[in-house]
């Protein structure tokens, strides 16, 4: 994580951190047009199930976010996660996927 800027660090920080914490499958956080960051992790009740990055982003709009700079997750996106994300920020939103480990596997655009 040396090599990228402090702020998108900091998003694959408190994605490790939102999984990490909860012992979910998942975890995603992604950073505002207004510099705020949010973090959340994947959830899977009975009747409720949300992967990481759809939930960051529904945590995201709810909170009223004007609109997404960088997303960070330690799972693969689905399309349907793209597209949430998508919703929010509109195309080329960055999407750093890292590993386990905190290192970066990939980079998408929206």
């Amino acid at each position: 994580m040396t090599d990228l800027p402090a702020e998108d660090a900091k998003i694959i920080t408190l994605a490790r951190a939102a999984r990490a914490r909860t012992g979910a499958t998942a975890g995603a956080a992604l950073r505002d047009t207004d510099g705020r960051t949010y973090s959340a992790a994947a959830v899977t009740l009975p009747s409720l199930s949300l992967t990481a990055v759809r939930l960051v982003v529904a945590v995201a709009a709810s909170s009223g976010a004007p609109g997404l700079e960088a997303v960070a997750t330690d799972d693969q996106p689905s399309e349907d996660d793209l597209r949430a994300i998508r919703d929010l920020g509109g195309s080329g939103i960055p999407v750093i996927v890292v590993d386990r480990r905190g290192q970066v596997e990939a980079t998408l655009r929206t």
